[in-house]
């Protein structure tokens, strides 16, 4: 499939003076020389490194015929005949997938320096400054410097309490949106991406661009989805480096920068903005001030240019948005199909909040059964279901195999997710399985990782998390659901979108009806 998606670009794509037949044919000698070039100069050595199992590979695209639509189900799928630690060759990259709690630990545990490193995508290299942001920049002294800013100075917890009061104003205008549209079917998915996008956006940039039309004003919802498609999507250049200016030709590379140019022009205008404004002292600062305070105080050792500060604010702004968006949308979206569990946590929320209208922060730490349903949400639908690609910066061994430097590692925690050595009844939307358990969601329990975990682990957990608690105590305290008329929940379409992350192919439609005037 992904290969027919290549052919697909490279012939609709093409100036119509060149044929896309003969382009193609060159392209494919040229692979062709190339791989039998390498077997001939491979021919006399026959012993190599004990890699682990995987199937049998193609001519030079390796096992890429074997991803599908939906990768991270056709990983599980290859682990489950040939195990928990599996080799590939994705055209010319050499790549390892890890699928159960034990080689994830060895992975981002046991050989956590060794692969602590990020390949350098080509998606990537465009959308994120040359990947000098966080989630996409090598390890190194630059990585370890920007990772430092984040924790101790944009994504600590006192700095995530600062912000409360933006979570309880966002749910609170969540709510009444939901309510407005009582009796007719609301569309949730669209209502909870715009409190994603509020929170963020108030957050992070320091204004809601939800009111008065900006939202669609800048094409945010476009924005996003460009990007989904762009960063998760197949590109040439990511499994065939050496043929990377094929990226040039078949259209990939201009839509890349087109799509970058439009975030870039935002982020220019917001930095502007804040350079122009004169904030009280008193006002709560936005986490674009800290990093222009940062840029001017000359305290870093490591000086920050305006692109690196963008890098940043690009990862907070697209990453942080679909998380809260699609743990949220999944979480309600299991509640609704299973209205025992959305019995139980109905009833604790309001059980400690009682006759008050809206959830405070404070009460969240009472709420063991909801924040059990937020683990269940992750364990099934981990927002990133294959994990950002890790890269080995020297040789290892995992598993009893030896694996070779500039291997790429994918850790599937969809998979993992459902492992049945890990889980029972894996596939059972059960939130009771955390009740008693100590496993949490913050990287040390490997059996539960869409986080990731070690020194590549997402540093923003405790911002996601706040906002996701927060919000779904608030749609479980104020409403009560249901489907719309003649829908039942064996009808919802479960299926999946693959990307960078992993939200439902169709909106969530339900039916609000408000538990207050």
């Amino acid at each position: 499939m992904l290969v027919q998606m290549a052919l697909f670009q490279w012939e609709g794509m093409l100036s119509p003076t060149i044929l896309p037949s003969l382009l193609f044919a060159f392209i494919f000698l040229a692979l062709i020389l190339k791989h039998l070039s390498k077997e001939l100069r491979n021919s006399g050595n026959n012993r190599g490194p004990r890699l682990p199992p995987g199937p049998s590979k193609l001519p030079i695209i390796g096992n890429l015929h074997q991803l599908g639509d939906m990768p991270h189900i056709s990983l599980w799928r290859l682990s489950q005949k040939f195990g928990s630690i599996i080799h590939l060759k994705f055209g010319e990259i050499p790549t390892v997938v890890v699928s159960s709690a034990a080689m994830a630990m060895e992975v981002m545990k046991t050989h956590d320096l060794v692969l602590s490193s990020r390949p350098q995508m080509f998606s990537a290299k465009h959308f994120f400054y040359n990947c000098t942001d966080i989630v996409f920049s090598p390890y190194g002294p630059y990585w370890r410097h920007i990772r430092k800013i984040c924790i101790l100075e944009l994504l600590s917890i006192k700095r995530v309490q600062s912000f409360g009061f933006v979570r309880e104003q966002e749910v609170e205008r969540l709510v009444r949106r939901i309510a407005s549209t009582y009796p007719n079917p609301v569309n949730l998915s669209k209502m909870l991406g715009l409190f994603a996008s509020d929170v963020l956006c108030r957050v992070v940039l320091g204004k809601n661009f939800s009111e008065g039309g900006e939202y669609d004003k800048h094409g945010f919802q476009k924005m996003l989805e460009e990007y989904q498609i762009l960063l998760g999507g197949f590109s040439l250049g990511d499994f065939f480096p050496s043929m990377e200016w094929i990226n040039s030709i078949n259209g990939w590379k201009r839509r890349l920068q087109s799509a970058f140019r439009c975030f870039d022009r935002f982020f220019d205008d917001v930095i502007e903005q804040h350079l122009n404004s004169k904030k009280a002292m008193e006002e709560i600062k936005d986490l674009v001030d800290v990093l222009l305070e940062l840029q001017k105080s000359n305290s870093l050792d490591m000086p920050l240019t305006m692109d690196n500060i963008k890098a940043i604010i690009m990862d907070m702004f697209v990453a942080g948005t679909d998380t809260t968006f699609i743990t949220l949308d999944w979480g309600m979206t299991e509640l609704i199909i299973n209205p025992r569990v959305m019995r139980k946590a109905q009833d604790e929320v309001r059980g400690v909040v009682r006759d008050g209208k809206m959830v405070q922060e404070r009460d969240l730490p009472q709420l063991h059964y909801m924040k059990a349903v937020i683990k269940e949400t992750f364990r099934l639908h981990p927002p990133a279901p294959v994990l950002v690609p890790r890269e080995s910066i020297e040789e290892v061994t995992i598993g009893g195999y030896v694996i070779p430097s500039k291997t790429r590692f994918f850790v599937n925690a969809w998979a993992i997710g459902r492992d049945p050595d890990s889980w029972q009844n894996p596939e059972v939307f059960e939130p009771e399985r955390f009740i008693g358990s100590s496993i949490d969601y913050k990287g040390l329990d490997f059996e539960l990782i869409p986080f990731g975990s070690g020194r590549r682990i997402c540093p923003a957990i405790s911002f996601g998390t706040a906002s996701v608690e927060l919000a779904l105590a608030q749609l479980l305290h104020s409403f009560d659901w249901e489907l719309p008329h003649g829908i039942a929940p064996k009808d919802l379409d479960m299926t999946e979108v693959f990307g960078i992350t992993m939200h439902r192919i169709n909106d969530l439609m339900v039916v609000a009806e408000p538990r207050f005037n």
